[in-house]
Formats: C-alpha cells, structure tokens, sequence
C-alpha cells in the first residue's frame, strides 16, 4: 500500500546500537531522490526512497574521494539490486548492502531504516 505523503504523519527512523533515532518526516523523502541527515555523533547518512515505498540509509560519504555526496548520486537497478551512483566518480553502491558494485574490495555503512 502507497501512502499520499500529505495524508500520513509517518517518520523516518534510523537504527542506531540499540534504539531508533528520528530523521525526518517520511514526505521529505521523494521516491528516486537522496536526502542526506546529520546524526549526532557528527556523521553524515544518505537517505533513500524507492518507487516501491522501500527505505534505504547509507554513509554519505563516497569512500573513493573522501567528500559527502552520496545524497546526490543517481538510483538505479543493476542485476535486480538498487543501488545509488556518487555524483563524482560514479561508482555505484548497493543501497541494501553498502557493497560498491564497480570494486567489490570498498563497501559503504549501511542503517536499518523504518517509518513509524
């Protein structure tokens, strides 16, 4: 079931040791768009909504340059995994599992992500 986001007040929460932390409102998040969220140990998480309404967060920071951009990458599917592209070099990460798909030795941070 797809849910209008001016229909739900639905947050987006991220897995963090033990608990869940709120990032934002599930509306903030478009279906195909990155949105990057600081977390309060100071790092950055790029979070992700497909088509499908299935929620995905990852480090932002692209591993091969060292710069937080993966907010702003490209989201496709290769081979039936979604993935985001960094909007630098283009290597593109597996959004369920973090693994670069270009250099399998190099794997981003993945979170648990929810909407409640």
């Amino acid at each position: 079931m797809t849910l209008a986001p001016e229909t739900t007040d639905l947050k987006v929460q991220l897995r963090l040791a033990d608990s869940w932390y709120t990032v934002c409102d599930l509306h903030r998040l478009e279906p195909g768009r990155g949105v990057a969220a600081l977390l309060p140990d100071g790092r950055q998480v790029a979070l992700f909504r497909d088509r499908e309404d299935r929620l995905y967060g990852i480090d932002n920071r692209d591993p091969f340059v060292g710069a937080a951009v993966l907010s702003r990458g490209l989201t496709g599917t290769h081979q039936g995994r979604t993935f985001v592209a960094s909007p630098l070099l283009k290597q593109r990460f597996d959004l369920e599992t973090g693994q670069c798909l270009d250099d399998e030795s190099v794997r981003v941070a993945t979170y648990g992500v929810r909407a409640r």
